[in-house]
This record gives structure tokens, C-alpha cells and sequence, in this order.
């Protein structure tokens, strides 16, 4: 006789222990990598709105986009809507990705996760903020592979981006590898 267990029986251990394994990815890929702490005291508030990207580590996801912009709006069951928005330059079209954040303990902690993918959630820390005017904010992952200085405006001081830069590098991030984003686009 067989020994194996049914079909089904058999799909639904490889099932379970599959969302287990995704669970444990996806609780470990939210918080903020070793040695870094997000802002606190941090105002969600001052936080909303849009943001242009003026640099980042290259990913697969926003490779070859210029004009790239994040949109935050607060939502009433507390997350976060999130809009991402750049230009595609080898298509020559825009393109978006809408997703949703949630803070990942005190709101007042800059430390949230994000989701664009269902429940495929990653770390999204802010390091560094302009605490008083909340104009540039440099945002981490889950990981040393993920940064973004981020601004009001479409260009940084000199004095806030070497600061930035400076803080960076200390942090073991490869500013070197810094993406620097165009904006000469007007629909971003």
C-alpha cells in the first residue's frame, strides 16, 4: 500500500507551512535595520502630502523612472494611503502604484510598513527629518539595500543634502551608489 498522505492533505501542509513562512519573511522585513532609529518625535500630520525623491539606491521597481513623487494621506481607520508616481523614460508614459502603510507600534514613531502587493508588507523608517518644517525626510527599508532622500521641493540645499550624505555614509548605507533623480517634468 501507499504510504503517502492524500493530495490534499499534502497541499494544504505545503499551504500552511508556506503563509507560515511568508509571515515570518514579512514580520522580519518591517523593522528598521540594525543600529538605525526612526524619528520620534514624529507628527503625521505635518508628514502628509507630497513628496518629490531626489535620490535613491537603485531597485527593480522604480529602475529607469525619472520625476518619481510619493503622495501620503492619512486615512480614517488609521494607515495610510501612499502614491508613488515617476516617469517610465523608455516607455515614455507615467506610471503609479497606490499601496498602504501602517505605523508598526506608536504613531509618533516615524517607523511604519508598507504594502503595493497585498499583504506583502516592507519596512519604511524615517531617519532623518526636518523637524521643524518637515521640507526633507531620508528614509531607510527593512535593510542596508534600501534609501531615499526625500523633499518639498524638487532640489535640497547643498548644506542639507552633504548633512544627509554625512549621516548616510555613518549609517553604512552606500551613498556612493545614490541614484540621483531628474525632475524636469511638470505632471510628477
Amino acid at each position: 500500500m501507499n504510504n503517502l498522505p492524500p493530495l490534499a492533505s499534502r497541499l494544504d501542509r505545503w499551504l500552511a507551512l508556506l503563509f507560515v513562512g511568508l509571515l515570518a519573511l514579512s514580520g522580519c522585513s518591517t523593522a528598521p535595520p540594525e543600529g538605525m532609529a526612526p524619528v520620534t518625535p514624529f507628527d503625521l500630520s505635518r508628514y502628509e502630502g507630497k513628496w518629490y525623491e531626489l535620490a535613491r539606491l537603485d531597485h527593480s521597481f522604480e529602475r529607469g523612472l525619472s520625476d518619481v513623487s510619493a503622495t501620503y494621506r492619512a486615512q480614517a481607520d488609521g494607515s495610510v494611503e501612499v502614491i508613488n508616481r515617476g516617469y517610465d523614460v523608455a516607455r515614455g508614459d507615467w506610471r503609479q502604484a497606490v499601496g498602504r502603510a501602517t505605523f508598526t507600534g506608536d504613531p509618533h514613531r516615524a517607523s511604519l510598513k508598507v504594502s503595493f502587493f497585498g499583504p506583502f508588507y516592507g519596512g519604511y523608517h524615517v531617519v532623518a527629518l526636518d523637524q521643524r518644517d518637515y521640507q526633507w525626510a531620508m528614509v531607510v527599508g527593512p535593510s542596508r539595500d534600501y534609501l531615499w532622500i526625500l523633499a518639498r521641493d524638487r532640489q535640497l540645499p547643498a548644506n542639507v543634502r552633504d548633512r544627509l550624505l554625512a549621516q548616510a555614509r555613518a549609517l553604512g548605507l552606500a551613498v556612493d551608489e545614490l541614484i540621483w533623480v531628474e525632475h524636469t517634468r511638470h505632471g510628477a
